[in-house]
C-alpha cells in the first residue's frame, strides 16, 4: 500500500494541474490513470479553446481568472511550450435567430463582467478577412483564444513529476472507501492507496467511481470527434465557433487546422469502450467548414479523432468538496469545455483540499446544487 497527502484519480489536464498546484504547496501525490497513457481522456481529444464568451455564468469566473492570471504565462512557469494564443474568440451566426442566441449569450457574460460584445458582418471581416459572405454577425471576446491540448496536459505533467508527483498508470479504481468516516482509501486492481484527501477528476468514469461510495453525479458521455487538415499558409490566430455550437477550431503554429463539430446524432452512438470515428462525421465537419471559410475547400485531411465528454445534465462541472463524504473532492462533469479551465480549476482544487478560499467564485459548480431544490420543495432526496 501506497500512501500520500493526496491520492488524484485521473492524470487528464484536470488532474495532473491539480496535482502540479497541489505540489507546489508542499503536499505528497500520487495520480492514478487507468490508461497506460497520460492524458488520454478528453485532455487530448478536444479543440483547444481558452475562452471565456459562450459559457455558463456559471463558470465564467473561473474562465476569467485562469485567462487573466494563469494562461499568459504558462509556458515560462511550466518550462514548456503550451502555444497559448490571445486573439480572441468570434462565436459566428448565419441567420437572425443565430444573432439572437449570441446576444443571450453575451448579454449573460457581460453581465458577469466580460468583455464580449456583437459585432455586425463587416467587422467580423475586418478582424478575419477569410470567413464566408454568410456570416452576417458574430459575438467577439478580444481576450480569449486557444492552446494545444496535447502540449498543456504534457506540460502539467512534466512540471508536476519534478516536483515530485508520482503517476501510477494502468490502475483502474474499483472502490473508494472510508476509514473512520472519511474517504481515504483508493483500491485498484492492483493496489490500495491511502490519502487524506481524495480528488476524483476522471471523467465519465468518475460517476462509476463516486457511486461505490454512494455519491451520484448525474452526467452521461456523448461522442465528440475531430479532424486536423494539412498544414496551410498562416491565416488567422482566432478561435472560431457558431451560435450553434456545431463548429469550431482554429489553426496551430504547425499551420494545419483543428476542426470539431457536430451531426446532430451524436448522443446515439455507441460506446464500445473505444473511442472511434463515425463515418459520416467528417464528411459533415467539412461541409461546414467550406461555408464558413471557402478558401479551405481544397486542403487535406490527415487525421481524425473521436473522444467521450463527461456531459452533466445542467451542462457545468461539479467543483466542489461533498459535505457527505468527508475528504472527496470532484472536479467532473465539465462537459466538453473543461481544457480552458484546467489551470483555473487546479489552482481552486489545491484550495479547497489546504481549506483556503478559492481564487474566485465556485458556488455555483457546488454538488448539492442537484438537489437543493428538492429539499426546498420537501421532496425525498
Amino acid at each position: 500500500m501506497m500512501t500520500a497527502d493526496v491520492i488524484v484519480i485521473g492524470a487528464g489536464i484536470i488532474g495532473s494541474a491539480s496535482a502540479y498546484y497541489l505540489a507546489k504547496k508542499g503536499l505528497k501525490v500520487i495520480v492514478l490513470e487507468k490508461s497506460d497513457i497520460i492524458g488520454n481522456g478528453g485532455s487530448s481529444r478536444n479543440g483547444g479553446g481558452v475562452r471565456q464568451s459562450g459559457r455558463d455564468p456559471r463558470e465564467i469566473p473561473i474562465a476569467m481568472y485562469g485567462i487573466k492570471n494563469l494562461w499568459p504565462h504558462l509556458s515560462e512557469e511550466l518550462g514548456y511550450d503550451v502555444e497559448y494564443h490571445q486573439d480572441g474568440n468570434l462565436r459566428l451566426g448565419k441567420t437572425p435567430k443565430h444573432l439572437e442566441t449570441l446576444k443571450k449569450l453575451a448579454d449573460k457574460a457581460s453581465a458577469v463582467g466580460l468583455d464580449v460584445r456583437m459585432i455586425d458582418a463587416d467587422e467580423v471581416k475586418e478582424i478575419n478577412p477569410y470567413l464566408s459572405d454568410e456570416v452576417i454577425g458574430a459575438s467577439w471576446c478580444p481576450t480569449d483564444g486557444h492552446a494545444n491540448p496535447l502540449k498543456a496536459t504534457l506540460a502539467y505533467y512534466m512540471a508536476a513529476r519534478k516536483l515530485g508527483v508520482t503517476f501510477i498508470t494502468g490502475q483502474d479504481v474499483t472502490e473508494i472507501k472510508k476509514i473512520r468516516g472519511k474517504a481515504r482509501a483508493v483500491v485498484t486492481q492492483d493496489d490500495v492507496y491511502e490519502g487524506d484527501s481524495i480528488v476524483l477528476a476522471a471523467g465519465f468514469a468518475s460517476r462509476k467511481i463516486a457511486g461505490t461510495i454512494g455519491i451520484d453525479i448525474p452526467m452521461i458521455s456523448k461522442l465528440i470527434e475531430c479532424l486536423v487538415t494539412e498544414a496551410e499558409p498562416p491565416m488567422f490566430n482566432q478561435m472560431l465557433g457558431t451560435a450553434e455550437a456545431d463548429f469550431y477550431g482554429h489553426q496551430t503554429n504547425h499551420g494545419s487546422f483543428v476542426f470539431g463539430g457536430s451531426t446532430g446524432f451524436e448522443m446515439y452512438k455507441k460506446d464500445n469502450g473505444t473511442p472511434v470515428n463515425y463515418s459520416d462525421t467528417v464528411p459533415c465537419i467539412c461541409r461546414g467548414i467550406i461555408r464558413y471559410v471557402p478558401q479551405l475547400r481544397d486542403a487535406k485531411i490527415v487525421r481524425s479523432w473521436a473522444g467521450w465528454s463527461d456531459n452533466m445534465s445542467d451542462g457545468v462541472p461539479i467543483i466542489d468538496k461533498v459535505d457527505e463524504v468527508p475528504g472527496l473532492i470532484l472536479a467532473c462533469g465539465f462537459t466538453g469545455h473543461g481544457f480552458g479551465i484546467a489551470p483555473g480549476v487546479g489552482t481552486v482544487i489545491s484550495q479547497l483540499v489546504t481549506d483556503e478560499d478559492p481564487v474566485c467564485d465556485i458556488s455555483g459548480l457546488r454538488y448539492d446544487r442537484f438537489y437543493a431544490k428538492d429539499v426546498a420543495a420537501g421532496k425525498a432526496v
